[in-house]
């Protein structure tokens, strides 16, 4: 009974939704009129609006996906498309109002920005409510902004990358959307040759009802510099369909370095339907860790472009999919220059009747003299309900590559649980030894917290996911 009551007191930091006054919520479904008031109330350059517009004129005549997991019970004419709280960004917690302050007390945030963090974002809803970057860095010339006002503070710089080279507005289905609708995020420049030791977190939570959250994030890494990126995401259980379709750019300059981590725990209601992609120059190098659970639909599937000689991309994720969870996850690489390498190390759980799926692709184009690849995909079931799929794809085109796939799926045996119950673990405790063991290479590359944390909703989910 205790540790029930531990987990439900634990769980409703995330599921718990906030009466928050909104200054504006947008009718539901989606139209023109909707695009041009985002754009209207952000008081953007006709660039922007144009961009929109082009976008969502994409979006209306792009049929959705038709592969990875079933999106008919998502009706994109009920998402609401764009809810504003009724706040401005602050730069100091004591600012922000209470009424949304303590839903980020509740998750940790303010606390974690003192103990190991050089700055951070805070997002709720279609706006960010407060935004800090420690003055040592700001002093070395580092710009942590929140994505809306980065667009007027630095116009050039954005116009140059926004959805251009790296992730264009003709993607797919959800990016249009996301293009005509975004809201929000993050934008980082780094310099050349800066490291930033620390890392920046932004937080990002989703609290109305039939929401959608579209937050963009754009992350410039100049040459020979370095940066530790973490975003958080989170949003309450109700009862009707939310959607998450933000999108992730990443631009590592020549010899620069960059790791991105990313928790992503929305509720069962939630279809996470994210875009992340980085574009990778000479020498540089891109980590991916990404942690995905909680919502009932994901579709996400980080992609490299190695486009610089001698450039690396590295992939770590783990997928928790429970009852009535569908987490169809992977990674994309492609290789254009020559010497370029990649890994990926995925691992999903399934628990409950849960569906985790590794959805790859990598290619290595002509031109990838010498390109190296290594895939591992490691599976753990647990019971006869639950799936794991594989559905690698590989597409070679210089002979000079040298690949590597291996993939396994495996279920915790009673001989594994047994024999660490007869070392004086109750069943509960081996179980969790077993899971703890698995996700370990994925786990230790997140500073300690939220390594900590990654752990506890693992075990959470483990707990709450009936078979």
């Amino acid at each position: 009974m205790a540790n029930k009551e531990k987990f439900l007191i634990d769980r409703s930091r995330y599921d718990q939704a906030d009466t928050v006054n909104t200054k504006f919520i947008a009718d539901q479904g989606l139209n023109e009129k909707v695009v041009r008031e985002i754009s209207r109330q952000k008081n953007e350059s006709e660039w922007m609006l144009k961009k929109r517009l082009d976008a969502f004129a994409l979006f209306q005549k792009t049929p959705l996906p038709n592969f990875g997991p079933s999106l008919e019970k998502l009706d994109l004419n009920k998402i609401v498309y764009f809810v504003r709280p009724n706040t401005t960004e602050k730069k100091s917690w004591k600012d922000v109002p209470k009424d949304i302050r303590k839903t980020f007390d509740r998750l940790g945030i303010p606390e974690a920005e003192k103990k190991a963090l050089a700055g951070v974002g805070a997002q709720y809803d279609s706006d960010i409510v407060y935004h800090n970057l420690k003055k040592e860095w700001e002093e070395l010339g580092v710009i942590f902004e929140n994505m809306d006002t980065a667009v007027q503070k630095y116009p050039e710089l954005v116009k140059r990358y926004f959805m251009t080279d790296c992730i264009g507005i003709n993607d797919h289905k959800f990016v249009m959307l996301h293009a005509a609708v975004w809201s929000g995020g993050t934008f980082i420049y780094v310099p050349p040759g800066v490291k930033v030791s620390i890392p920046l977190q932004a937080y990002f939570r989703m609290n109305a009802e039939r929401g959608g959250q579209f937050e963009h994030t754009l992350i410039i890494v100049d040459k020979g510099a370095e940066l530790h990126y973490i975003e958080g995401c989170s949003a309450p259980r109700f009862e009707a369909s939310a959607l998450h379709a933000g999108c992730v750019e990443l631009h590592v300059h020549e010899g620069a370095k960059m790791r991105y981590s990313s928790i992503e725990n929305w509720s069962k209601n939630t279809f996470n339907l994210n875009t992340k992609r980085a574009v990778v120059d000479k020498n540089g190098v891109i980590e991916w860790v990404n942690g995905n659970l909680g919502s009932g639909t994901t579709m996400l599937y980080p992609c490299s472009i190695l486009r610089g000689e001698g450039s690396h991309s590295d992939s770590m994720g783990i997928a928790f999919a429970g009852a009535g969870q569908n987490q169809d996850t992977g990674s994309k690489v492609v290789h254009i220059a020559p010497n370029t390498s990649s890994t990926i190390r995925s691992k999903s759980i399934s628990k409950g009747g849960g569906i985790a799926s590794y959805r790859g692709h990598v290619r290595v184009t002509p031109g990838a003299q010498n390109a190296k690849v290594s895939v591992t995909c490691d599976a753990l079931l647990f019971d006869q309900g639950s799936q794991s799929d594989t559905y690698p794809f590989m597409k070679i085109e210089n002979n000079s590559a040298t690949i590597a796939h291996e993939a396994s799926a495996g279920k915790i045996s009673d001989e594994d649980i047994f024999y660490l119950m007869s070392r004086s673990l109750s069943s509960e405790q081996a179980v969790q030894m077993i899971v703890s063991g698995f996700i370990d290479p994925i786990v230790r590359t997140l500073p300690l917290e939220y390594a900590v944390e990654l752990n506890k909703l693992i075990a959470l989910e483990m707990e709450n996911s009936i078979g």
